[in-house]
Parts: C-alpha cells; sequence; structure tokens
C-alpha cells in the first residue's frame, strides 16, 4: 500500500488561505477504526474558526489538520475491534472535529462514526447530510422531543442545518414555519415548510406567537426574539451558542444548546429516510478536492441552500448536485 495521499491541509491557523492541496501521510486504521476511500466530503465554512479544528481537546496543536467532516466513501482497511462494518462496504458519516476530516483520498475513522450509505444516493448527496442532518435530528428529536402536530419554527430554513430542520420537522407531523430570505422561500416551501417569513420585510416576533419549538441556526437578535414567540412551557433549541436562562425562565420557556455527536443507529434512520425519499439531500455546489481552498472561501460569498461538497473520487453516471 502507497504509504501517501493528496489532501487539502493547514499548516498554520487560519483562513482557508492556509489551505494547500499537498501530498500527505495515508492515515492507517486505529482500534475500532476503519481507513476509508474518500468519494466526497462536504464543508463546514466555520470550522475553520473552531478551536477543536486546531487542537487536541487539552489544547496541544494539531497542525497540520485536514479540514471537511462529513464523509462518503468506500471502506479499504479495517482495524482491530471493529464489528458491523466490511472492506467493500460504501459508508458515510461524521467525523469529530478534533481529529483530521475527510478533504483527503483516504481517512482513517472511528467505525461506530459511520453507517451504511443510503443506496439510492450519490456519494456527493450522501456527504451533505451527516452533520446537518444529524443536528436537525437531535435538536427536534433528542432535545425538544417533538411531537406530531405541535408547531415548530425554525430560524434560517434554507441553510445547512435548517434545509433537514424543515424537512424532518415536517416529516415528524409538525407544522412548519421558517424563516429565511425571499430568495430561499421557493426551496423552503419545496422542502416542506407551511409558512415561509421573509426577514426582509416581515419581523417574526410580529406575526407569530404560540409555538412549540424554535430551532435557532441563526444566533444574535434573533435569539433573543425567539423567546416571547414560544407558548408557556415550549422549547427552543440554539446551535450557535448557550441560551441566556434569564430570558428563558421570565418567559417561562425551556431553552437548551447542544453539539451534535456522531451516532450510527441515527445515521442509519436518516439513510432509510433519504432512501424512501422522505428526506432530500440539499447540495448547493461541488468542487474538485483540489479547489478545496477555492470551496472554503465560498463561504463568505451569498450561497445557495444546502452543502458545498468537494469531489474526491468521481462517480460516473451519477448526479454530483441538487440546486
Amino acid at each position: 500500500m502507497d504509504d501517501t495521499m493528496m489532501a487539502l491541509r493547514a499548516h498554520a491557523r487560519g483562513s482557508p488561505e492556509q489551505l494547500v492541496y499537498e501530498t500527505a501521510p495515508r492515515p492507517r486504521p486505529g482500534l475500532g477504526e476503519v481507513l476509508v476511500a474518500v468519494h466526497a466530503a462536504a464543508i463546514t465554512f466555520a470550522e475553520l474558526g473552531w478551536d477543536l479544528s486546531w487542537t487536541t481537546r487539552d489544547g496541544r496543536d494539531r497542525t497540520p489538520v485536514i479540514p471537511s467532516h462529513e464523509v462518503s466513501g468506500t471502506v479499504v482497511a479495517t482495524g482491530a475491534a471493529v464489528t458491523g462494518l466490511h472492506t467493500g462496504d460504501e459508508v458515510y458519516g461524521l467525523i469529530d472535529f478534533d481529529r483530521d476530516g475527510a478533504a483527503a483520498e483516504f481517512v482513517a475513522v472511528p467505525s461506530e462514526a459511520l453507517a451504511a450509505k443510503p443506496a439510492t444516493l450519490s456519494h456527493a448527496e450522501a456527504a451533505a447530510l451527516p452533520l446537518s442532518a444529524l443536528t436537525a435530528w437531535q435538536a427536534l428529536v433528542d432535545h425538544a422531543g417533538l411531537t406530531a402536530g405541535e408547531t415548530v419554527l425554525v430560524h434560517g430554513g434554507a441553510g445547512g442545518v435548517g434545509v433537514y430542520v424543515t424537512q424532518l420537522a415536517a416529516d415528524l407531523g409538525a407544522t412548519v414555519v421558517a424563516t429565511d430570505l425571499p430568495d430561499h422561500a421557493r426551496t423552503v416551501r419545496a422542502l416542506g415548510a407551511d409558512r415561509f417569513i421573509d426577514v426582509t420585510r416581515e419581523d417574526f416576533d410580529r406575526v407569530v406567537a404560540g409555538v412549540d419549538v424554535v430551532v435557532d441556526t441563526v444566533g444574535g437578535s434573533t435569539l433573543a426574539r425567539s423567546y416571547p414567540v414560544l407558548r408557556p412551557g415550549g422549547r427552543l433549541v440554539t446551535l450557535g451558542a448557550p441560551p441566556d436562562r434569564e430570558l428563558a425562565a421570565a418567559h417561562g420557556v425551556h431553552a437548551m444548546f447542544f453539539v451534535v455527536r456522531p451516532d450510527r443507529t441515527q445515521l442509519g434512520r436518516l439513510a432509510a429516510l433519504a432512501d424512501a425519499g422522505r428526506l432530500r439531500p440539499v447540495v448547493s455546489s461541488t468542487f474538485p478536492l483540489a479547489d478545496g481552498r477555492a470551496a472554503y472561501a465560498g463561504g463568505t460569498r451569498p450561497r445557495k441552500p444546502g452543502k458545498t461538497v468537494l469531489i474526491v473520487r468521481s462517480e460516473p453516471g451519477r448526479r454530483q448536485s441538487i440546486d
């Protein structure tokens, strides 16, 4: 086996300008890990600003680092004590941010962070699911405890996470109200929103009240204005930063913050929903791995709904993006 591979790496902490497409050591799977030949990897633009992208959990520098932590690919080797996965399996999953990501030809991943790739999706489509769809599922099911018949307000319904909150909430039987920019109205409605609020023309807190659940992907003043629109006992899940406990208490609501975690069982549920046509991956654009720096630089410009995906290995005859 060749000991090297091509990868997108950063040797110093910083912006996308630090990213270099270069030869890097090929990882080897350790205990409980598998080696994945990467077909596609999705970008989280904000990750270059997170401490865990550059350091270990105890604060030690990890550079050079490989970004992009949503992966779809094929298992090519397994380490010791791996169960449920075998060489040749097509998999997808979420890689913890304190280890190297999937912007490379190969990545070593704990087997419990992977599940069988949705059979009906291309690798590019599958790579768009793990972080965002898991975040949406965990927000709605694990933390908000959403039940059928409730009303959900999702801020940023066309964003990387919002597109999946919208779909999953609708699939779970909720009435969905989504806020976003006017250009995204058609997309958000097509994904299952019952009502769309154009944030350039309406103040959501003037036209919505008594909702059961708010999922906030925006933060700032949007988060602060969200407490009063909940019914007493309603639940607010915020994804950017911990909520204001005093505001939550003043309005009699439950407010919570969490960080998404890899989960094989939940990845399996999401794959089943995708294969049943009930969960649509949303890919905004694709870039070859060699153009990874340009892909990350795109985070500073207005983008179409969905995820940006790096293509590492092409799939002849397969659709690579959804616009």
